[in-house]
């Protein structure tokens, strides 16, 4: 097989003749885990302009790759394997982080993929890929894959990823990146909710972790009528793999999507020992790259089924690097956890035999697997569903506090993103919004304040003092403060109901501080149910969808201060009637909350001074 180096020269040698793109030298030759395009001498400027140019006016890292499956590229189902995908995914993602940084990149992990539908031999894979946000030294990049049938025309969608990638300088120094401005609708969405969904994956360990502490520690096991009992050991796969240069880049660091699809290979041959069938890949949760390794390591890669349920089995994997002599201490480069199902002729779930896992690390091992699906359910059901999809009031507990944060402040983050909002009303120097779509009206109230951006976070953040300025509400009750960004509150509010009762609110308050320089404060809120604040016969239980506060700084002593509310059915009257100007309530009350901020900001001077 033809090497990266060689195969550099001989397009270098072409190119007197034929115009080679430096964008497909930079494919054939780059590596994901440590890439080795070389660092851009041209001015970044130019370099966009060329890259919006040529993609027709798309983003400047976009990268688009098209793949026709063959039969080299498929497993015995006649599709294409998960590991073959999971190499174009990631050489996709890697061209677009590098495209951006413009010097090498390394992969830093891949958070889940869902796969939705498989893809058969003769259809082609579409992947398009996308830099989201860029952070110091790190940026998120999307990916989206669909599949099209070239004889139907049919397209459709196969999963959605994101890929955390790390520039890098000479000797692997890492490399600050340049900030990266959003220009649409959906790039400016994407932009705003990449800081929570990279908040999101700090925290997934300690998510574990806190789950674990709180479950029982005794391993009970699933009772299943007429199921077989698998000792888990008997699934336990370990291969070895030399890094060869075609695994790598020319700087001899190993190509991440080769170790991902190495991790699938061991994965299925583990699973495929518990069913004694052809199971096929249904979700990944995180890959981690932990370290880099070089040409001539071996690698160690190790499987087992670490728990089976009734349609689905998860397969934990990990990778080790040893030297060429495998004297030195082995390094762990990677970890991640699969989800299989083994399908009948009819396409449906069939049932699994049971795992029987050992005493010891087998125990826990089991446990861990059962907390991390019901933590896939919680985030799949919270996080990926469209919100007209979930109802109002989600339940909230301990093990999807994470995820219900994250849905509230990226629900507010994707409303203040939207492009369509028009001028509906402006009284003096408050200005009021609408945005009309299919389902919902959303409004946005917001004027200048004289006071600093931090210091009208803090007051409007805790809504036990919103009494003070807004005239529904009654009270706030602090329920519970879950963490240092989130409470829960229940709110008594004076407005009646239709059934002539007042109403009552469980809401859950997430704040967020800047990520980064033209960031706002947010203050998000959503309803969520307590078991320990039931509905009231004296109540009307009230819900808001997604609401909350967005606060800009315009200068050290000046902010600009934004409420935005998708109203629910209960509250569309009140607010149509605000916005034809039937009504002055909206005005009245952002007027007094002007008069709160500036008269309680010297107090909260104050009392941080004193702290």
């Amino acid at each position: 097989m033809l090497s990266f180096f060689w195969l550099r020269c001989l397009l270098k040698m072409v190119k007197g003749n034929i115009v080679v793109p430096e964008d497909i030298l930079s494919f054939c030759c780059n590596g994901l885990q440590g890439s080795t395009s070389p660092p851009c001498t041209r001015d970044t400027g130019e370099q966009q302009e060329e890259a919006v140019g040529a993609m027709g006016g798309h983003s400047p890292t976009e990268v688009q790759m098209s793949q026709l499956v063959l039969p080299c590229h498929s497993n015995q189902h006649g599709e294409l394997s998960a590991g073959q995908l999971l190499k174009w995914i990631d050489t996709a993602a890697c061209l677009s982080a590098e495209r951006h940084a413009g010097c090498p990149c390394v992969t830093a992990s891949m958070d889940d993929i869902y796969f939705e539908h498989t893809i058969s031999v003769g259809q082609v894979v579409n992947i398009k890929a996308k830099v989201n946000r860029a952070f110091n030294s790190s940026m998120e990049v999307g990916i989206q894959v669909s599949y099209e049938d070239l004889c139907s025309g049919k397209h459709c969608n196969i999963c959605k990823a994101y890929a955390t990638f790390v520039a890098q300088g000479p000797l692997g120094t890492k490399v600050k990146l340049k900030p990266l401005t959003p220009q649409t609708e959906e790039e400016k969405i994407e932009h705003s909710i990449a800081a929570e969904r990279r908040r999101m994956r700090l925290v997934h360990k300690d998510t574990l972790k806190d789950l674990l502490t709180r479950s029982t520690s005794n391993t009970e096991m699933e009772t299943r009528d007429g199921s077989a009992v698998v000792p888990a050991e008997k699934t336990r796969v370990e291969s070895v793999e030399l890094v060869l240069p075609p695994h790598a880049n020319h700087q001899g660091n190993t190509f991440g999507g080769q170790i991902m699809a190495w991790m699938e290979n061991v994965a299925t041959i583990a699973a495929s020992r518990l069913c004694h069938a052809h199971p096929t890949l249904r979700a990944i949760e995180m890959f981690h790259f932990r370290g880099p390794s070089q040409v001539g390591d071996r690698l160690v890669l190790k499987a087992i089924v670490n728990n089976a349920f009734k349609n689905s089995m998860e397969v934990g994997v990990c990778t080790e690097a040893y030297d060429q002599e495998m004297s030195v201490s082995r390094r762990h480069i990677n970890s991640a956890f699969m989800t299989f199902v083994v399908l009948d002729e009819e396409g449906r779930p069939r049932t699994l035999p049971m795992v029987m896992p050992q005493p010891g690390d087998g125990e826990r091992r089991y446990r861990e697997a059962s907390a991390r699906k019901k933590i896939r359910l919680d985030r799949k059901y919270v996080v990926s569903c469209k919100q007209t999809e979930v109802p109002l009031s989600v339940p909230w507990d301990q093990s999807n506090k994470v995820y219900l944060s994250y849905n509230n402040v990226s629900a507010l983050k994707t409303l203040v993103a939207k492009a369509n909002w028009v001028l509906a009303r402006e009284k003096e120097k408050v200005q009021i919004y609408t945005l009309e779509e299919d389902k919902f009206l959303s409004f946005r109230i917001e004027m200048s304040v004289h006071i600093a951006a931090s210091q009208a976070f803090s007051l409007l953040s805790d809504l036990r003092r919103r009494h003070e300025w807004d005239s529904h509400y009654e009270s706030a009750e602090l329920v519970q403060q879950v963490d240092e960004d989130d409470a829960i509150y229940h709110v008594l509010s004076q407005t009646l109901s239709c059934e002539n009762k007042p109403q009552d609110f469980v809401i859950l308050a997430s704040r967020r501080k800047p990520c980064s320089r033209g960031d706002p404060y947010v203050v998000a809120f959503r309803s969520v149910t307590l078991p320990t604040h039931p509905a009231s016969t004296n109540y009307t239980r009230g819900e808001t969808l997604c609401s909350g506060f967005c606060v800009w700084p315009e200068s050290e002593e000046m902010s600009k201060v934004a409420y935005y509310n998708q109203a629910t059915p209960g509250y569309l009257n009140y607010v149509t009637t605000n916005v034809v100007g039937l009504s002055s309530n909206f005005c009245a009350t952002f007027e007094a909350c002007e008069k709160f901020l500036l008269k309680n900001k010297d107090d909260l001077i104050t009392r941080l001074q004193d702290l």
